[in-house]
């Protein structure tokens, strides 16, 4: 077996869901749940089929993040792993929406950090193992870091 990092390639604020699915039917599937969540929404969705022709599925609204979704999941080439990228939203938004989809077996990531792809290889085909998400921490905060911790929220609407 042999273990490899695959970066994810996109813009810095550009937010991502990375997962693994089961089925043909999960292009679909998460464009219709991800349309669903309204507002401006903007995605692109590439998933590898892992087995029959082991294409490439793709959909979305948005071309260039289709694009960009199709480019990264040939990058990680693991079967049955699906990647959306989102514009004008946020993952928290649509987050429970793509989980409940039949199809989801997990999700790996959900973020705008720089992400790594933790990949496995063997004679069979590719895994992805883990992601590397962001950097590590760098201490833990402190009253004042708590206090803007619970401003932002409040700021961003996300508490009361």
């Amino acid at each position: 077996m042999d273990l490899s990092l695959v970066a994810i390639d996109k813009p810095e604020d550009l937010n991502l869901i990375l997962g693994q699915s089961h089925f043909i039917k999960t292009v679909e599937d998460l464009h219709e749940a991800l349309a669903q969540a309204g507002g401006r929404l903007r995605f692109g969705i590439a998933f590898c089929e892992s087995s029959g022709p082991r294409l490439v599925r793709r959909s979305g609204n948005d071309p260039e993040l289709v694009r960009l979704a199709v480019a990264n999941a040939l990058a990680i080439g693991a079967g049955h792993s699906f990647i959306v990228f989102l514009a004008d939203g946020f993952p928290v938004s649509v987050l429970n929406a793509v989980k409940s989809v039949p199809e989801v077996c997990r999700i790996f990531c959900a973020t705008a950090n720089p992400v790594q792809v933790v990949v496995a290889e063997t004679e069979q085909g590719r895994a992805i193992l883990g992601v590397v998400d962001g950097g590590a921490p760098l201490g833990v905060e402190t009253e004042e870091d708590v206090a803007d911790r619970k401003a932002l929220l409040r700021t961003l609407g996300y508490k009361l």
